[in-house]
């Protein structure tokens, strides 16, 4: 058994991850960050963390004491620019879920996510870790983007198999992706019946694609009227075929399945799971190919992947805590 913190419990992120501990057979909630709400019982945040199947949820601390408080593992739900101010523990593996720590190059934050790093000289003590691509071996690990990981699990396994100019990536995101904080944009007044695009050419996600490619990619986000749920669609034009590659990459991994054809990945199936369906199609109008990935933004774009890649630097079950199939309708 494992005692885990949460700083940041109180957004989106931070919620799912706090339930996943709750439901993780290694894992004991030790502490709960929240500057608005430290000194205050957990069930203010959700009066179902009165009834967690026996597990004790205790009194919110300050984000500052949670990330001092001696957990084996604390997970960081903060915004980015706060989480990079933090000073990590001196023991324990801490899991980062925000973009503090993405980027390997320190003036890409000022370019992308509009503030200069407090800490550029730290930041290769971080390590990015996608399961299934690159799983995490050491302390300090940097959760992937939502939008990075549907990207980059449909396209890092074909990387040589791709011309890598003119990588295009249509990508489709619920609003919970934009975190907990109001903005004019999540209104539901501007959400509901519409579909628009956003961070047109500036998207922080975009340096975070192109750093674990290894070539510059055309993103373009957009959001959805859905809570949750995330979608990608990658044009590509191949040098080979390209399922036999997926297939193979995804052979071993109990959480991302390559869909036969004639199957179409759908929000629906990944929707509160921590799995991701990816597709491939040929064009034969242009003889480029279609690469698809459906995941959650909060489960495998997110506390599910945080809790994936604590499991793997535990060395517990992959899967243990996290959740592999939505409800079937």
């Amino acid at each position: 058994m494992a005692y885990a913190t949460v700083v940041g419990a109180t957004g989106y992120s931070g919620q799912e991850t706090l339930d996943r501990i709750l439901a993780h057979p290694e894992l004991e909630l030790h502490a709960v960050g929240s500057d608005s709400l430290a000194g205050r019982s957990a069930a203010e945040l959700d009066p179902r963390l009165n009834r967690n199947g026996g597990k004790r949820v205790p009194h919110f601390v300050t984000n500052e004491a949670a990330l001092a408080s001696g957990a084996d593992v604390v997970f960081v739900c903060l915004d980015h620019e706060r989480a990079s101010l933090l000073e990590p523990p001196s023991r324990g593996i801490v899991i980062d879920l925000s973009g503090a720590h993405r980027l390997q190059d320190p003036a890409g934050y000022e370019r992308w996510y509009g503030f200069e790093h407090p800490k550029p000289g730290e930041l290769d003590r971080w390590e990015y870790a996608l399961p299934e691509l690159f799983p995490p071996q050491g302390r300090l690990i940097s959760n992937p983007g939502c939008y990075a990981t549907a990207a980059l699990l449909a396209l890092h396994p074909l990387r040589d198999a791709i011309e890598p100019g003119g990588v295009v990536i249509d990508a489709k995101s619920g609003m919970t992706g934009a975190g907990r904080t109001l903005k004019a944009s999540s209104h539901a007044g501007f959400v509901l019946e519409n579909v628009s695009p956003y961070k047109v050419g500036r998207h922080q996600h975009a340096p975070e694609i192109e750093q674990q490619l290894g070539f510059p990619v055309c993103f373009v986000p957009h959001l959805l009227p859905v809570r949750r749920g995330l979608i990608a669609t990658c044009y590509v034009q191949p040098k080979t075929e390209l399922r036999p590659l997926l297939e193979e990459a995804y052979a071993d991994s109990p959480l991302v399945d390559v869909l036969p054809e004639g199957i179409d990945p759908e929000l629906s199936r990944v929707h509160g799971t921590d799995t991701a369906e990816i597709a491939v199609y040929d064009d034969l109008s242009t003889g480029r190919a279609v690469v698809i990935c459906a995941i959650d933004n909060l489960g495998k774009g997110a506390a599910g992947q945080a809790i994936q890649n604590a499991n793997l630097a535990f060395g517990w079950s992959e899967t243990a805590g996290l959740r592999h199939a939505g409800v079937f309708v």
